[in-house]
């Protein structure tokens, strides 16, 4: 018997592969929408900005001080899986496509790492095994999603108090006393010792390696943010490696320089399809400090307070994308949103590096310095500004634990206004990959529960499918006439899903309406969201 059935699942994936290669859909016949999706007819009209195609948008999930996950230490494995699960479901209903999860909070791991002890946010006692796998239990879970998981990693924090005694024992930090800068109540690694640096890279690297990440993040701690007049203690450390640079500070953004040049260069050396981002703190320096800085009168500067050059790593390319935090209003004289969004904009166009930008929802109906942040439409009105500036490919909002409060409603507004339906992550072109097949749509046929339908990914083993995007059509279009135009923006895109082992994939489609006729067409996507040409149509009759 299970003979026979293999039998017939050959003859049925022989079938529908024989059906996708000698039947040209519309979008092939007339070679206008190239394979991968990235263009479509010139006679078509724009593509509405309400619902588009691609658009990149996540939450951070915060695990220092248990900002976001796991809420507090301690907590059994089951609880730590159960919270992160609903963060992604929170995640999944804003349709939302990925997550920034923070796996290296204070030179420490959520994974059983080769060069550091396991997280005191986990257990609450740094070393201590939680009992599982974090780390892998993250991505998994967010992959089953069809979200993308871009692991969180903060470089130089060590502890978040200064008494070295207190690391564990096995610490790295504890290991090399020298390596350690206490500062304004934490403990920092020197990014001035280049083994420091190669340290922190290679902790990093093990994690790459290790799982089946889809980006390296950090936000904006680099040097420590001045706390005061307090001079951060590396006069020394100067003295031993400075020779060449002018002053201190120039020797300093040399270091971070290093860091995110040398860290770019190895991820894509072991995985070139991981993208690497980091989000700063927005300004990069003020007009009056230089006259390409930002019209903005912000009391920290990247380039001059944190040594952070950030539009250089834009200029060279270092990075995939930049997320600077502008977690201002509208209107903000110090630092206006509507300032820096443009700002930035001109700081990516004509590179690679795409442009995300940070959202203050933490702000949303707790601040009391701003009275704009009591207003439940500002966050909806920052994406209705970025509309304007193309540049901009998505947001990610801090943190997870206020998108999901969605305090005086403004996520739900937010979403209604912009997020209505889902969206395809924006590819990256100078990742590698390139589109798959196209599949195969199988078969189509109502359920009590809905319409379910099913498909074979037609791409060799060596170029399988990593998600599919499912588009429906009301009315029985004929399967040779799907209009290509209608696949430039997202407003007949249900959803989309992970691909499965499994030979033949499948969807129930719970939101179809009993009594309408629908036409339904599937893409492929890569691990990079190349898609391939849509399916033939398949028809569902009321």
């Amino acid at each position: 018997m299970a003979r026979a059935r293999l039998a017939r699942l050959g003859f049925v994936i022989a079938a529908a592969i024989l059906a996708a290669n000698i039947a040209v859909a519309p979008s092939q016949a007339s070679g206008d929408l190239t394979v991968g999706g990235a263009s479509v007819p010139t006679s078509c009209p724009a593509p509405d900005p309400a619902t588009p195609k691609r658009q990149f948008r996540a939450s951070w999930i915060a695990s220092v001080a248990n900002i976001d996950w796991p809420s507090r230490p301690g907590l059994t494995v089951e609880e730590q899986k159960v919270e992160y699960l609903r963060l992604l479901d929170d995640a999944q209903s804003r349709r939302l496509n990925a997550v920034v999860v923070q796996v290296r909070p204070t030179a420490d791991a959520f994974w059983p790492s080769a060069y550091e002890p396991w997280s005191e946010w986990l257990t609450g006692t740094q070393g201590q095994d939680p009992g599982y796998d974090p780390l892998a239990f993250l991505v998994a879970e967010a992959h089953a999603r069809n979200l993308e998981f871009h692991a969180w990693f903060n470089p130089y924090r060590v502890s978040m108090q200064a008494d070295p005694s207190r690391l564990s024992p096995d610490h790295p930090g504890r290991q090399h006393p020298d390596w350690l800068v206490p500062y304004a109540g934490k403990l920092y690694y020197n990014p001035g010792i280049p083994e420091a640096r190669r340290f922190v890279e290679d902790a990093i690297l093990d994690a790459v390696q290790k799982y089946d990440i889809d980006g390296v993040h950090f936000d904006d701690y680099f040097y420590p943010y001045p706390s005061g007049t307090l001079p951060f203690d590396d006069e020394a450390t100067f003295a031993r490696y400075g020779s060449g640079f002018a002053d201190k500070a120039s020797w300093r953004r040399h270091n971070i320089d290093l860091l995110v040049s040398e860290l770019s260069q190895r991820i894509k050396k072991a995985k070139p399809w991981v993208k690497f981002g980091i989000s700063p703190f927005a300004v990069w320096r003020n007009v009056a400090t230089d006259p390409e800085g930002s019209n903005t009168r912000a009391g920290v500067q990247t380039y001059d307070d944190l040594a952070a050059d950030t539009r250089r790593w834009v200029r060279e390319e270092w990075i995939d994308y930049i997320v600077p935090q502008v977690y201002w209003n509208i209107g903000f004289t110090p630092a206006d949103y509507a300032i820096l969004v443009p700002w930035w904009s001109e700081q990516v166009e004509g590179t690679n590096v795409q442009l995300f930008v940070g959202q203050a929802t933490y702000k949303v109906g707790t601040s009391t310095q701003d009275p704009a942040w009591s207003d439940p439409r500002e966050m909806t009105r920052h994406l209705a500004f970025n509309r304007d500036y193309p540049q901009v490919r998505g947001d990610i909002y801090f943190s997870a634990k206020d998108v999901r409060a969605d305090r005086l409603d403004n996520m739900s507004i937010l979403a209604a206004d912009h997020y209505s339906r889902p969206a395809l992550i924006p590819v990256m072109t100078q990742l590698p990959d390139a589109a798959p097949a196209r599949p195969a749509l199988t078969g189509a046929r109502r359920t009590p529960s809905g319409v379910r339908i099913s498909w074979v990914d037609t791409s060799p083993r060596s170029r399988r499918a990593t998600s599919f995007a499912i588009y429906r059509f009301d009315g029985t279009e004929r399967v040779d006439r799907l209009d290509p135009c209608a696949f430039a923006d997202a407003s007949r895109l249900v959803t989309t899903v992970r691909a499965t082992d499994s030979a033949v994939q499948g969807f129930l489609d719970g939101t179809a309406r009993p009594g309408q006729a629908y036409t339904y067409a599937v893409t492929a996507l890569d691990r990079g969201h190349h898609e391939s040409a849509p399916s033939i149509g398949r028809v569902v009759q009321r």
